[in-house]
């Protein structure tokens, strides 16, 4: 006489519990390269490089349009808005010839603007604080006579970080052309 099989209870193979748990072997895989992908991006010093890049270029290019705006009429929130935009030697200088400066654009009566045409930071030293920038700018001049002037320009900062926020530190005319930096 044959023999009957044997049926094992519990013995069948469960293919509802290996895919569950294949599948939440690779959910785990998952999480776990993608936390560390985010860690390692969330302490990436370029990201908090850019942002400091960021920072400085727009300080630089708001203290560069601040330096070339100036309205006879409201000459005092004009200077002290120059001041608040420097530091160092070149807010010494604004400061003492101040009252000079004042008395000739009074005299003038002009309305100068300045619009911002486009930056660039050409130096960053994040950890002693200093930047260097290059702004070209529409600077429009009107006389008191409503005759107005315009002129393109490209003007060179340097920032230094004061407190907690950067201010310009020098400002001067960028070279044209072949003409060298000095």
């Amino acid at each position: 006489m044959p023999r009957a099989p044997r049926v094992l209870a519990g013995k069948r193979p469960r293919p509802l519990t290996a895919l569950s748990l294949t599948l939440a072997f690779v959910a785990a895989g998952f999480a776990a390269w993608a936390g560390e992908d985010w860690y390692a991006a969330a302490h990436d010093d370029r990201a908090a490089y850019a942002a400091q890049r960021d920072e400085v270029l727009a300080a630089g290019e708001q203290a560069v349009q601040n330096l070339n705006t100036l309205d006879h009429r409201d000459l005092d929130r004009g200077l002290d808005l120059w001041e608040s935009s420097t530091t160092g030697e070149l807010r010494e200088q604004l400061a003492s010839g101040r009252e000079r400066f004042a008395e000739q654009v009074k005299a003038a009566k002009t309305v100068t603007t300045a619009r911002v045409l486009s930056g660039a930071v050409t130096e960053l030293d994040d950890r002693a604080g200093r930047a260097r920038v290059l702004v070209a700018l529409r600077v429009t001049v009107k006389a008191s006579d409503g005759a107005k002037t315009e002129k393109d320009s490209r003007m060179l900062g340097e920032l230094t970080r004061s407190k907690s926020r950067w201010r310009l530190s020098a400002l001067g005319q960028a070279p044209v052309g072949g003409a060298s930096a000095g």
